[in-house]
């Protein structure tokens, strides 16, 4: 598991160490400037097992009351397939992703379209299709 402090690459991919990409957003230190962004800090918080930040990033109006993960569950790696919108200056944006995994030994992926907008200035997961 990576933590702060940590030299370790961010499980985001984005080619960073742990407390110069995800790490402060997932602290809450600094929000996310993209939908790029913001999906990558997801994607490393479901590697971490972060669910308060998962809810925390999660628009109000679609967020599940609770989110329990599979701890049998182990991502591999990211692929951000396309992204539109979603900079600093949208209200809106898509993030077309493929999260690859293993679930008990099987590896598997997720590719999903994933919607996300701005609440209270800062950007945040609406919803996707797989």
């Amino acid at each position: 598991m990576t933590t702060m402090g940590d030299p370790k690459p961010c499980p985001c991919r984005r080619g960073e160490q742990f407390d110069l990409c995800c790490g402060p957003i997932l602290a809450g230190e600094r929000s996310a400037p993209t939908a790029e962004t913001l999906m990558r800090s997801r994607y490393t918080a479901y590697v971490m097992g972060d669910v308060d930040y998962l809810l925390r990033s999660w628009h109000p109006g679609t967020r599940p009351e609770e989110l329990a993960l599979d701890p049998g569950q182990q991502w591999l790696f990211l692929e951000i397939v396309r992204t539109e919108r979603g900079g600093p200056f949208d209200d809106n944006g898509i993030v077309e992703f493929v999260a690859h995994y293993k679930l008990h030994g099987t590896r598997d992926e997720m590719h999903e379209v994933s919607t996300f907008t701005r609440h209270n200035n800062a950007w945040v997961y609406l919803d996707g299709t797989f």
